[in-house]
């Protein structure tokens, strides 16, 4: 555990995969009752893709019932019910639309309505809108050395301790490409600083003339192991079993990773977000499969007598490789001991934003850049066949990432 996090009451500790949000509840609590706040005494008129948001719900009876009963299940007891002005945080959908529409100006500093084609199609709408603004230099502005801003001095040491996975001691300049010297350290947007990149020698390739070595895909803790995986299971119950048909979006390819092996990891917020290939060969296959946004699996719902799962993110990390927008990329290794593997890069949540960089048919080196997530959060998985002998997967549960193209397994041949 951090040593940050053993100052925190239990009722306010809430684990975050990733801590891509406070692992203290009341930070978060605490910020998004300034947001209510501002909103409320400042309204101003919704950005055109929020009106047309506003009106799917009330033009679509399904929809309008699926966001009404959203509200109406928040239980009427603490620390649901209440903010600390004593009102519901967020009380009804155009409430939720006037907190939207302040964020979609705003750098990073219920289920079936979640999962229903229409919602995530207008979320989606919505979701895009604010990448124009991450995308401009406006965004940038969180990137400066006051204490709220990245490059301050908690961000900066945080940042450069992550990239150091306590083995280094490099400065953030060291490490990553970038202008020192310059205003953001030359980043030009959020998202460039997101997606910024090592440089060369940093994150060297492991094993780069070992076909039986396979490095890691992103700079990651790993997650999950799964042996024997079976073509369709209830990934949505408690437990989520891999169901390699939804994984791979019911592609032709995906009977033939039946009874193989996965293995997933997720990412740090903190952390490097680009992709890189794990062996050399051939890309057979590459594309981004639209998913949800914000669907949690439906064991995750609340009630008078039951309160949400203090594991929030990470109950539903292998419920999201079957349901969330993901990248899914099969790659036809050139040593025969491993065959066509396939890797998945899955957007979480808000982000949802997989870039790939390669082509069909394009041959690539191991520790290759094949893409990227732009944004925010998210995780991936590596998909081998059966009868791949794939062994020595590092443990869940390390302090640090287990590094971008380092070692991250042997096959036998």
């Amino acid at each position: 555990m951090d040593p940050n996090e053993k100052s925190i009451p239990e009722e306010h500790h809430v684990p975050r995969t990733g801590k891509w949000l406070p692992q203290d509840h009341r930070i978060h609590r605490e910020w998004l009752g300034g947001i209510i706040d501002h909103v409320d005494q400042i309204p101003k008129e919704l950005h055109p893709v929020l009106k047309k948001f506003k009106d799917m719900i009330e033009g679509n009876t399904r929809i309008y019932i699926l966001f009404s009963s959203m509200f109406e299940q928040i239980p009427k007891k603490k620390p649901y019910s209440k903010s600390p002005t004593g009102l519901p945080q967020v009380r009804d959908y155009k409430h939720m639309l006037s907190v939207l529409n302040h964020l979609l100006t705003t750098a990073p500093s219920g289920f079936a309505a979640f999962l229903d084609p229409e919602v995530n199609a207008m979320l989606k709408e919505v979701l895009n809108a604010w990448v124009e603004f991450l995308c401009s230099p406006e965004s940038a502005q969180v990137l400066g050395n006051d204490s709220d801003g990245w490059f301050g001095e908690t961000g900066k040491t945080d940042l450069t301790a992550t990239a150091n996975i306590g083995v280094t001691s490099y400065k953030f300049e060291d490490m990553y490409v970038c202008e020192p010297s310059a205003k953001y350290y030359g980043f030009k947007s959020w998202d460039a600083f997101f997606t910024r990149a090592f440089k060369e020698g940093i994150r060297p390739v492991a094993g780069a003339d070992d076909p039986n070595v396979i490095t890691n895909v992103c700079e990651s803790k790993p997650y999950n192991i799964a042996y024997g995986v079976k073509a369709r299971d209830h990934f949505w119950l408690k437990g989520q079993p891999y169901s390699l048909i939804d994984m791979l979006a019911h592609d032709e390819l995906a009977e033939k990773f039946v009874g193989g092996t996965v293995y997933q990891a997720f990412l740090n917020a903190l952390s490097y977000h680009r992709w890189h290939s794990p062996e050399s060969g051939k890309i057979v296959k590459a594309y981004v499969q639209d998913g949800t946004y914000y669907s949690e699996p439906l064991f995750e719902d609340f009630t008078e007598s039951h309160g949400a799962d203090k594991a929030n993110e990470s109950t539903g990390q292998g419920y999201i490789t079957a349901t969330a927008t993901r990248a899914i990329l099969f790659i036809e290794a050139d040593n025969p001991a491993i065959g066509l593997l396939a890797v998945l890069a899955v957007g979480m949540a808000e982000v949802s934003t997989c870039d790939i960089t390669v082509k069909d048919g394009q041959n690539v080196k191991k520790g290759d850049q094949i893409g990227m997530f732009h944004f925010g959060g998210s995780t991936h998985c590596l998909l081998f066949r059966k009868g791949v002998k794939v062994q020595a997967f590092p443990e869940s549960g390390g302090e640090h990432n287990v590094p971008v193209r380092s070692k991250l397994a042997m096959v036998k041949s």
